[in-house]
């Protein structure tokens, strides 16, 4: 079975532990999404996935398909299957998105094996058109200038193009208006499908009103410490995290 193993994951930055002890498991063809007050570890997890260098593991393991995602450079990681759309997208000057996304591409294909660049410019527009984004973006340098919506949104479009076989958003909603977030949902909804697993993590309920998960986990402490289905989140949205968290002393 094709899954995503975090397995007693200790992590954090500067000698400062925040991740304590995480363990979880998202399999293919499945939405997880990961809710939490600020400083319980949301985005130290992604950053600790995605490879980022200022993060350190001192304990536990992250699996791919049954391959420690940890020993890998980030670039392996995104070969393997791994794709991290973040809550701040990087800006990159000098790299146009049309050169950005074929570089990728081509990366993946064996040696001596080349991008057949009207098959790929067909489906990039094609994407772009689903997600409303101009097709004048295609010459714009990546991210650079762009609003807060229109960066979330190319990087659904980097996911679409991309197709890996597990997505982790994180906060992916932050700064959107509604108009923006039903597009942004509705391109993840699109790569839904038993081949791809998500990992969704947000602040809010709203996101989960649009992409609807399988499993919701609330993240404290740096430690999944409870889980259920859907309402979980909206049960969340009415008590706030302080609910989750009291209960959770109650029963320990």
């Amino acid at each position: 079975m094709s899954v995503i193993e975090i397995k007693d994951l200790h992590a954090g930055i500067d000698g400062n532990e925040i991740l304590r002890g995480l363990s979880l498991t998202v399999p293919k063809g499945e939405v997880h999404a990961i809710m939490g007050p600020n400083g319980s570890g949301k985005s130290t997890l992604a950053k600790v996935m995605a490879g980022h260098e200022e993060y350190q593991v001192s304990s536990g393991d992250v699996l791919l398909d049954g391959k420690s995602l940890l020993g890998m450079d980030v670039d392996e990681r995104s070969r393997a299957g791994l794709f991290l759309a973040f809550q701040y997208p990087a800006e990159i000057p000098g790299v146009s998105n049309a050169n950005f996304l074929r570089a990728a591409l081509q990366a993946r294909l064996p040696e001596g094996e080349e991008i057949d660049a009207v098959a790929f410019y067909k489906e990039m527009y094609d994407r772009m058109d689903q997600l409303g984004i101009d097709r004048k973006f295609t010459g714009r340098s990546v991210n650079e200038g762009f609003s807060g919506g229109e960066k979330k949104r190319n990087e659904v479009l980097q996911m679409m193009m991309l197709g890996p076989k597990y997505a982790v958003l994180d906060e992916t909603d932050s700064g959107l208006d509604i108009d923006a977030l039903k597009v942004v949902a509705e391109g993840v909804n699109a790569m839904r499908g038993p081949e791809r697993g998500f990992l969704v993590i947000t602040h809010y309920q709203r996101l989960l009103d649009y992409i609807v998960p399988d499993h919701v986990h609330v993240l404290s402490g740096g430690r999944i410490i409870r889980s259920g289905d859907k309402s979980l989140a909206l049960e969340l949205e009415e008590k706030g995290y302080d609910w989750v968290n009291e209960d959770q002393l109650a029963t320990t």
